[in-house]
């Protein structure tokens, strides 16, 4: 019987997730803002269901009482996020709110499968990271001091990273952070935004050549300080957002490919300086020749992904925990094993979604800086995405990035939730603007109309 409810349940849970899916895009041509609304509230329902049925499952498997009160507790969490961003931001973006729940409630699956320990302190730093991020709209909507900030963020930065190469322990070959006590912190998490803030402030105000040199200076200063600690994954996610700021604050093509050579130069010379690099290079283009050593991963990865097929093996039928790290680095290889392959796939599209939105957000806000606060901070999003699914899938070498709000991890965890909520503020911001372009527009009807 047990046997049964898992297989209807696997195919619920994806017919659920395409229905969110999809409506995830259908909104876009929504023009009615009660069209709009239902299509949130279904989403909500999906997510809700999702959810529930997912816990029945790792219950009946488990069989822990403990599990009953953590899937309230969970419940609770969700609805609460829903509740008070809506209650207390009006006016923020209900689909990045949907997507951020979304994304957490099958991070609390997943985690919650791989390891109930672990999915514990997952509960904990979400909830942490929601109440403060639950304040940010408010401070990026009224302190419009952080615009002028520009060098106090490229030196804290840099200062971060500088310490991390210099002071952090060496794990897996690379410096990522501290362990303060029993709470590991990885400071790189957090300078992804404070870098993002800095280079718009610098292109924002550049006027001529001499201010892009300096702008792409400071970038490239955190970038070696992350190649000097190995944490090449967040060396790349920074470096591609540079270029993609830098040709929107620019549109000029010729800086976007001097930054293309610069970094395939780049790329070469880690292959050649570091064996870390040679290794992770070898093991993308033949993970079998070392099956047993530094391939095993990957293989396992392959393995896992092959196994679930289009519908997956459903909750607790597969052997993700086979894969190392399948919470934190190979997190798309377990969801894809054990949720299957077109989950997957929508799970990538609602990743998609976002992105679209932040860019959405970003080309309609007429302050230079915030415009590319907001492309910058999608672009980030975006490309730790790419890396993450793209690694598990063999499609890129594996660069040890967190599979943002899903995997397992306190400081991505901390960073992506802070960054979702900035985008909220950027959101209000831009309706702020749009209010204020109406009110003008009115003004000018009536003193037509008056002459």
């Amino acid at each position: 019987m047990v046997s049964l409810i898992i297989q209807f349940s696997k195919y619920a849970i994806i017919i659920l997730m395409a229905i969110y899916t999809m409506q995830s895009y259908i909104v876009f041509s929504k023009k009615d803002e009660d069209d709009k609304e239902f299509l949130f509230l279904r989403q909500n329902l999906m997510m809700f269901m999702i959810h529930f049925i997912a816990f029945v499952i790792m219950y009946l498997e488990m069989e822990e009482s403990e599990l009953v009160f953590f899937y309230g507790s969970q419940f609770i969490y969700l609805a609460a996020t829903l509740v008070f961003f809506r209650n207390l931001y009006p006016r923020a973006s209900k689909l990045v709110v949907n997507h951020m729940c979304m994304l957490i409630t099958i991070g609390f699956i997943m985690v919650t499968r791989l390891s109930y320990e672990q999915s514990v302190d997952q509960f904990k730093i979400v909830a942490a990271s929601t109440a403060v991020a639950l304040i940010v709209p408010l401070i990026i909507r009224k302190m419009h001091v952080l615009t002028r900030w520009t060098w106090l963020y490229a030196a804290i930065g840099i200062g971060l990273l500088a310490a991390v190469a210099v002071a952090a322990p060496e794990v897996n070959g690379a410096n990522l952070g501290f362990t303060v006590g029993g709470i590991s912190i990885q400071p790189s998490e957090f300078v992804k935004i404070i870098f993002v803030f800095a280079v718009a402030g610098m292109l924002a105000k550049a006027k001529n050549f001499r201010d892009i040199v300096v702008a792409t200076a400071v970038a490239a200063i955190h970038v070696l300080i992350l190649v000097y600690s190995t944490d090449l994954g967040s060396a790349l996610i920074f470096f591609a957002t540079y270029l993609v700021m830098l040709y929107v604050a620019t549109r000029n093509c010729l800086y976007v490919f001097a930054g293309l050579g610069a970094g395939s130069v780049a790329a070469v010379a880690a292959y050649h300086l570091f064996a870390h690099v040679r290794v992770r290079v070898q093991v993308w283009q033949n993970p079998f020749l070392d099956y047993s050593g530094s391939g095993y991963q990957i293989a396992q990865s392959l393995f896992a992904i092959a196994a679930g097929g289009w519908f997956g093996t459903g909750l607790f039928q597969g052997t993700p925990d086979a894969i190392p790290y399948a919470g934190e680095d190979f997190m798309f290889a377990a969801i894809a094993e054990e949720l299957g392959g077109i989950f997957a796939i929508c799970l990538i599209l609602v990743c998609m979604s976002c992105y679209i939105m932040f860019v959405n957000i970003a080309m309609r806000l007429s302050n230079r800086f915030y415009r590319l606060v907001a492309l910058g901070l999608g672009t980030m999003y975006a490309v730790q995405v790419f890396l993450t699914v793209g690694g598990a899938m063999k499609f890129i070498p594996m660069t040890g990035v967190t599979l943002p709000l899903v995997s397992h991890g306190g400081s991505s965890m901390l960073s992506t939730v802070l960054m979702f909520s900035i985008i909220q503020g950027l959101y209000i911001l831009r309706e702020d603007e749009e209010d204020q372009i109406e009110k003008i527009r009115e003004r000018e009807l009536e003193s037509r109309r008056y002459y």
